[in-house]
């Protein structure tokens, strides 16, 4: 880890202080972390505990010591937390600063310029990233709602063209009830007599099934399916 942290020692960042991060940021990066870039700051007068700002691929890290360097805290933001990232350069080192989603801004001052411009940068990229995961996923969960509604309308189009089938199956019963819904002595039409004729007793009970469905969805009479349901059970 100390031999990585080497890296960024290019921009006048503090070697001790890079070492402290070093020793203590070894157990905090999570699974496939990788640190981006670090700046520390470097104020006028002699700063013995100077505050750093640590960026990963997944994080900001601001790591302040403590207790005479003893210890440390850590204050992390996630990137998609984080909306917007500004520089500001001063006479005396610049500011970087960062805006979160609940109106909170983070500021690390007296960095040198060279540091605060890197950070930035490096922070620009990462926000940029998120927005095109964001976009990304606000597409894919467009695209399985399009799909999904695309699928049902598939499925009510076939069960409407099921039930429509089962009309071209239905003989013509014009003379077997009058308006009435009053059964009349003619007989059923030859041509369903016909259509019965020779079918197995798999194919007869799959037709009245099919009949049963045009009852239950109100295409046919209560009276009708008695009807085809006699022929059928006649030629069985």
């Amino acid at each position: 880890m100390k031999e990585q942290f080497k890296n960024f020692l290019n921009e006048e960042q503090d070697p001790k202080a890079i070492e402290k991060i070093a020793s203590k940021l070894s157990d905090l990066l999570m699974k496939n972390e990788e640190i981006g870039y670090i700046a520390v700051q470097k104020k006028p007068a002699i700063t013995v505990l100077p505050d750093s700002i640590v960026l990963t691929n997944k994080r900001i890290i601001i790591c302040q010591p403590k207790n005479l360097g003893l210890s440390m805290d850590f204050i992390d933001y996630n990137w998609d937390t984080i909306e917007d990232v500004f520089v500001k350069e001063n006479i005396l080192g610049s500011e970087f600063s960062f805006a979160t989603n609940v109106e909170m801004t983070i500021t690390i001052d007296y960095l040198p310029k060279t540091q605060a411009r890197k950070i930035y940068t490096y922070a620009k990229e990462q926000l940029e990233m998120v927005i095109n995961v964001e976009v990304m996923n606000a597409v894919i969960i467009e695209e399985t709602i399009d799909d999904t509604r695309d699928n049902l309308e598939v499925i009510e189009e076939i069960e409407t063209e099921e039930v429509t089938s089962f009309l071209d199956i239905m003989p013509s019963t014009s003379s077997l009830y009058n308006s009435n819904n009053e059964k009349l002595e003619a007989p059923i039409e030859n041509t369903a007599q016909d259509m019965l004729k020779g079918l197995s007793q798999d194919e007869l009970f799959e037709k009245l099934q099919n009949y049963k469905k045009l009852l239950d969805n109100g295409l046919i009479l209560q009276g009708e399916y008695d009807a085809f349901k006699k022929e059928i059970l006649n030629h069985m």
